[in-house]
């Protein structure tokens, strides 16, 4: 028999690893989702536009790590290969943003109120 907060644990376990950067919070009614792969050593597209309350999803179609790093700062996404990792954009701006590991891989994203 397992203990009463297991299944918390694990669910709570679940949702980290999904990569799921935001939990309860409130999603605007215009909110979509921005899809972009990695793939090839190149991100696609290089440029995309969103809006603040939009999730990104980053999908790694590589057999490399890849990571999603922004140059200001304001996150640094690790994919594993063959994985999708979504982040929910907190603020206006435009974000260049780059692969550590393969730091020719650059990309912009244009993130409007």
């Amino acid at each position: 028999m397992k203990p009463a907060g297991y299944f918390l644990i694990v669910a709570a376990a679940g949702l980290a690893l999904s990569g799921i950067a935001t939990l309860g919070s409130s999603v605007p009614a215009h909110a979509a989702t921005v899809q972009i792969t990695m793939r090839d050593l190149e991100i696609a597209p290089a440029a995309a536009d969103a809006k603040v309350g939009d999730t990104i999803e980053w999908v790694n179609d590589d057999i490399f790590v890849h990571s999603a790093t922004a140059r200001n700062g304001d996150w640094d996404v690790t994919l594993p290969p063959n994985k999708t990792v979504r982040l929910v954009l907190k603020k206006a701006g435009a974000i260049d943003y780059y692969c550590r590991f393969h730091p020719n891989m650059k990309a912009r994203l244009t993130i409007s109120p």
